[in-house]
């Protein structure tokens, strides 16, 4: 499934980046939302991209947390229905990702925004819980730090301002992720997050796996 996202989100985002009216008509505008009831735009700006490197930054961190985020979906609801729930899941992760910025600019009419990201910060977290001590190149930091590093920064530079990069996006996205992920665990798999546990109590160090 997320081979498949991938594929469609970089058909897509190729296609707009030729068509400006496609990328028009596929933003995420808070203000067509409320006041033409365009509320697909919830979920087509996840699909596009400003630009190749915004495009390949999300696609490749999407390819590395994906594949695990899947596999853990499969243990909450089974190999077939799995895959339809981690779908659900990507796809609620960009529309929440988006709910305080709407609340935010719904009459700002020259506000818009787009990307994935957001719904890739929410992907993160079943990887974190899965492996939390998994170092990266870059940041060279353990799963675990990235996650609530990831949050801390985000709500910091939204605060902060002065720049065109969606970090509101990317800290409700991430906080979706979280909040929705330990939630269905706690439920529907409780060993997931005793194996969290456990994993967390024992720190290891760069290239430790």
């Amino acid at each position: 499934m997320t081979i498949i996202i991938i594929a469609i989100t970089c058909i897509v985002s190729y296609l707009a980046f030729n068509n400006p009216q496609l990328r028009a008509n596929l933003l995420f505008i808070p203000s067509a939302v409320k006041n033409r009831g365009e509320y697909y735009r919830f979920l087509t700006h996840g699909f596009i991209h400003a630009d190749f490197m915004h495009l390949l930054f999300n696609m490749w961190a999407l390819y590395i947390f994906g594949g695990i985020a899947e596999y853990h979906f499969s243990l909450l609801f089974g190999l077939t229905f799995g895959k339809l729930a981690y779908l659900l899941f990507y796809l609620a992760a960009i529309a929440a990702s988006s709910f305080v910025d709407y609340q935010r600019h719904e009459n700002n009419h020259a506000y818009s925004a787009l990307g994935a990201s957001g719904a890739v910060a929410a992907v993160m977290w079943p990887y974190i819980m899965y492996a939390p001590w998994n170092w990266f190149v870059f940041p060279p930091l353990p799963a675990i730090l990235l996650g609530f590093g990831y949050i801390a920064y985000s709500h910091y530079a939204d605060k902060r301002g002065g720049t065109n990069i969606g970090h509101n996006a990317h800290l409700w996205g991430a906080i979706f992720g979280l909040v929705t992920y330990v939630t269905l665990a706690a439920f529907l798999e409780p060993a997931i997050l005793s194996d969290f546990w456990v994993e967390l109590m024992h720190p290891k160090g760069p290239g430790s796996f």
